[in-house]
């Protein structure tokens, strides 16, 4: 039977109970290769628990329509769904008003809708955008593209050599030409937790509005949008347990009313004329055409479920996960961490000398490990450590210490694989 979030919160003073909580995941009671599935490959994607297949199926089975618009029976519950999730997202991140709440199709939408509809308009030749020199492409490049149109300049704040952000360079290369600020609040590359609250502190104080990319930050610990105090917010559905081509840009209300449009289409206006349209009010604004009705229940279903168990109890959970594969693997002779941070959560990048990280997720893959290998969308962070890319093992809810063991004892064969070629 499927576990609820009902039933879950009545463990929430009690430790995970992570053999329970892997029977919601029947895909990860399967073998790969002959061997049980270790699925370390979560910052990526995690799995997708019983409980949001259900929400989905049940959608698709019981009352799909289209939203907003129609006044038949299908549509109006469909719609009440919809926007139930959008109520479910606001309780999940503390927001204020459930306008600012808005779906997108994940975190790289989210910030190419602030880069364009906020950013853009407010940019000129010699103006600044701050960034961090961790972050994703997704952070990156839409920086990039309406920095180059705008003649402004993309400032980069480093990092050190263990992953940590150097908030004093922050603080410095914040200046009255600083438009907009943009900061990783956990690295999808490293793992490293920055101080977001801290580096809101000194946007705001330099009166510099920031977004905080939250996309690794979401499944892992609690997010309260007031406490943090950015002005803007986003994650991805796909790597929080809920279905992919979901996503969510949170918005403080005063800037989202001032923002224009960034798309046409239906829904996000109020009339249409040839001569004139009038916009909608936020978040429809934003959410130009036929949503991702189905992507949004399912998010609705996957953050209620993850109330339900506690992100602290989750939290402590992953951090001892963490720890103890840190300790496993470092040491292990020939392998390199890539990010020992003094904070982090959830994320183990390696590499090993002499064997490339393509290889090294290859044989793991054949012991029925999952691991990402590659530049993970962070070519910055690999050329900052040397390195061409890493085989990086990130950690939920579900996984277990054995798994745990299980990815040091497959770096030790893929260490005497190589050793014998």
């Amino acid at each position: 039977m499927a576990m609820t979030a009902t039933t879950i919160a009545d463990q929430r003073d009690s430790a995970l109970d992570v053999t329970r909580l892997r029977e919601e995941f029947p895909v990860l009671h399967q073998t790969v290769h002959g061997k049980p599935l270790v699925y370390l490959d979560n910052a990526a994607s995690s799995q997708r628990p019983r409980v949001v297949a259900e929400a989905v199926a049940s959608y698709y089975a019981e009352y799909a329509s289209n939203v907003h618009r129609g006044v038949h029976a299908l549509a109006e519950r469909a719609t009440a769904a919809y926007e139930g999730a959008r109520a479910e997202v606001q309780r999940f991140l503390g927001a204020a008003d459930l306008r600012e709440v808005v779906f997108t199709r994940g975190t790289t939408e989210a910030i190419n809708l602030v880069a364009r509809s906020f950013a853009r308009p407010r940019l000129r030749p010699g103006d600044e955008v701050l960034i961090t020199a961790m972050e994703h492409h997704s952070n990156i490049v839409p920086w990039q593209l309406v920095c180059e149109e705008a003649g402004a300049k993309l400032v980069v704040v480093p990092i050190d050599d263990r992953g940590d952000l150097i908030v004093e360079e922050f603080e410095r290369l914040l200046s009255p030409r600083t438009k907009i600020a943009a900061a990783v609040w956990i690295s999808n590359a490293l793992g490293t937790v920055n101080p977001a609250v801290e580096l809101v502190r000194l946007a705001h104080q330099n009166g510099t509005p920031i977004l905080i990319d939250g996309a690794q930050a979401a499944p892992h610990r609690e997010i309260d949008v007031r406490a943090l105090g950015c002005d803007f917010f986003c994650f991805s559905g796909h790597k929080t347990y809920a279905p992919g081509g979901i996503g969510v840009l949170y918005g403080r209300l005063e800037h989202l009313e001032a923002m224009p449009p960034w798309q046409g289409g239906g829904d996000m206006i109020l009339s249409v004329s040839f001569e004139k349209t009038e916009f909608n009010h936020p978040p429809y604004r934003f959410e130009a055409g036929t949503p991702n009705v189905e992507g949004a229940i399912g998010l609705g279903a996957a953050l209620a479920w993850l109330r339900g168990i506690g992100m602290e109890r989750i939290e402590r959970h992953e951090h001892g996960l963490l720890e103890r594969a840190t300790a496993r693997v470092s040491e292990i002779p020939g392998v390199r961490l890539i990010g020992t941070a003094r904070a982090k959560a959830s994320v183990l990048s390696f590499v090993i000398e002499g064997v490339h990280a393509h290889d090294i997720g290859t044989v793991l893959d054949s012991e029925g490990i999952a691991v990402r290998a590659g530049h993970h969308c962070a070519q910055p962070v690999m050329e900052r450590f040397g390195v061409a890319a890493t085989a990086r093992a990130s950690f939920a809810l579900y996984n277990t210490f054995a798994e745990v063991d299980a990815l040091a004892e497959g770096i030790g064969r893929v260490q005497k694989l190589f050793s014998l070629s």
